[in-house]
């Protein structure tokens, strides 16, 4: 017969967890904290070592390790075989060097400072070695920077951290001094299991799951979606599981399977909502595992060493990422981002006390300094923020000279780079000018030149060779381009025909009456191409889409008239298209 009062403990249990989830995110989130932070001292609070009201964590946090699972299934689906190939030197060149020197750092700095045996120093040391995934992650997608040469930097560390479960658990089972252990698999035999295990995870994905998902598909239900996306995460993870392997990795490979596939965005929009919350529960547990008493008895000790921790990872990730030709910035950002302890840490201090390694103690307290890196990890982000950030361009770059180029380009963004690549394509010479020092540096990168400076100065223009040039196009942003502006340089270089981007409507009446030869809507003409794609998929005829085309571009124009004579930009409404005109159809 069921319990009713297990029944009623987890809806209680829940009950209380989930709200004051909900406070305390709420409440760091508006202090600019972070979300983590929040889900840990909620756990915290009311764990059993403060309000008692819940309890139970390792059993809890058993279940919220499927968040890290769907976690990693989500990041695999973002990343396609191709994309995982080109990161291959930072997965294995940064990321071993990553492990092997914060690890033995750690265990000697340990041995060195404590009593404990240097195998237990080893089995203390090297877990400590790795990063919280659970955390880094959401901190990198929720500041749109994952898929950056820097998320995919940090990335590939913490991917290889999570390869490196499997050898770390062989060192751990190596120095076993408990007798149960010793008919455990050898560590060679694991790792053909993972090479087996994921071999088998690949021919799965192609073999069965995507036809599954094709079936699926064809039969349009909507719920076995994501029944099956739910099915190849556990399955993935469960088979891992039974190898003595790592689950997370498991869901990796099975997502990275099904990153080209055509059912990507629906298997991650059906696995978010599970994601979150399991995640957050991780977090919870965590917070609830946190042994206040044991940082009571030897709080000096446990402080010092969060914060050594703390400094002997970002240090050290810090200078390889030097090593590897970050910019000083990158590499602190990468050190400070990466110098918490793991969720994983977890998990082999456990398996350390069970190969009676270390002491039950022992591991309470170095579950507190991972739990209290973790909770670092966002103040140091924030008191960091301003020396990380890149200073005001004010460092010394070269100011464009006359190079006799017959075209000036001010602006090189996703805009100008266009302008300037047709009209290099029709072999004129140009002149690139851009104030953004980054955009400089990553086009230095692909081969371009481009000169720094406010190309709205007239004596910058002048020093760039305007008064020689046929033409100017202004490829900025039109709020930043302003009509006395364009004043201003065509009446020093009336030789140039000036040529600007508009940002929206309202620079473009702003722009029009200027002696600008040709002022565009960034957007118009991409918007109107996809228009014609849009009506041509609906089986409309050419003939048909030219007469709406037209019909758009006349009464576009007509308003656009009228607006520039009134000075108001709600003029001529009447022009707009709000719904099909059926009689002339």
């Amino acid at each position: 017969m069921p319990d009713p009062h297990a029944a009623t403990s987890l809806l209680r249990d829940g009950f209380i967890l989930l709200g004051s989830a909900l406070a305390f995110v709420l409440l760091f989130r508006r202090l600019g904290l972070g979300a983590t932070l929040g889900y840990l001292v909620a756990g915290a609070v009311m764990g059993p070592h403060v309000l008692g009201l819940v309890g139970d964590a390792e059993e809890k946090i058993g279940i919220a390790e499927l968040g890290i699972v769907l976690l990693l299934f989500v990041v695999g689906l973002e990343l396609a075989p191709a994309r995982l190939w080109r990161l291959r030197h930072s997965i294995f060149l940064f990321g071993t060097s990553q492990v092997l020197l914060c690890g033995l750092v750690l265990a000697a700095l340990i041995g060195l400072a404590t009593q404990f045996t240097w195998a237990a120093a080893f089995a203390l040391g090297l877990p400590l070695a790795l990063s919280s995934t659970a955390q880094v992650l959401p901190l990198l997608q929720s500041a749109g920077r994952l898929r950056s040469p820097f998320g995919e930097r940090a990335f590939a560390i913490l991917l290889f951290q999570d390869l490196s479960i499997i050898p770390l658990i062989t060192v751990i089972a190596a120095m076993s001094r408990n007798p149960a252990d010793a008919g455990g698999p050898p560590g060679w035999l694991l790792g053909l299991y993972t090479v087996g295990a994921i071999v088998g995870l690949i021919a799965a994905g192609r073999f069965v799951i995507r036809p599954l998902f094709r079936l699926i598909g064809n039969m349009g239900e909507r719920e076995m979606f994501v029944v099956a996306a739910l099915f190849t995460v556990i399955a993935s993870a469960a088979l891992m599981e039974a190898l003595g392997l790592s689950t997370a990795l498991g869901a990796f490979i099975a997502g990275v399977m099904l990153a080209d596939s055509p059912y990507r965005h629906e298997l991650e929009a059906d696995v978010e909502p599970f994601r979150s919350i399991l995640l957050g529960l991780f977090f919870l547990a965590v917070g609830m595992m946190l042994d206040l008493p044991a940082i009571a008895r030897e709080p000096v000790f446990i402080l010092t060493a969060a914060a050594a921790l703390i400094t002997v990872k970002a240090g050290i990730i810090f200078g390889i990422a030097m090593a590897f030709r970050m910019s000083w910035r990158g590499a602190l950002a990468l050190g400070l981002l990466l110098s918490q302890g793991g969720e994983f840490g977890f998990v082999l201090f456990a398996q350390a006390q069970s190969a009676l390694l270390i002491s039950g103690e022992a591991a309470s307290q170095f579950g507190a300094i991972i739990t209290l890196s973790m909770a670092a990890t966002p103040f140091l982000m924030m008191a960091t923020a301003r020396l990380r950030a890149a200073p005001p361009t004010r460092e010394i770059r070269e100011e464009p000279r006359d190079d006799g180029a017959n075209a000036l380009i001010v602006g090189y963004g996703r805009f100008g780079q266009t302008v300037a690549q047709m009209l290099i394509a029709a072999e004129v010479s140009v002149t690139l000018i851009d104030s953004d020092v980054e955009m400089i540096d990553l086009a230095g990168n692909f081969g371009a030149k481009v000169w720094f400076g406010d190309g709205t100065r007239l004596d910058l223009l002048r020093q760039a060779g305007a008064a020689e040039a046929g033409l100017i196009c202004f490829c900025i942003d039109g709020e930043q381009l302003t009509p006395e502006a364009i004043e201003a340089v065509h009446h020093a270089f009336p030789n140039a025909a000036l040529y600007a981007r508009a940002y929206d409507r309202r620079a473009l009446i702003a722009l029009k009456p200027t002696p600008a030869r040709f002022v565009v809507r960034e957007v118009m003409e991409s918007a109107v191409r996809m228009a014609r794609a849009a009506l041509e998929g609906l089986g409309e005829s050419e003939e048909a889409i030219d007469r709406a085309e037209a019909m758009y571009r006349n009464r576009d124009k007509e308003r656009l008239k009228l607006q520039i004579e009134t000075g108001d930009v709600t003029a001529a409404r009447d022009r707009i298209l709000t719904q099909p005109e059926r009689e002339g159809r």
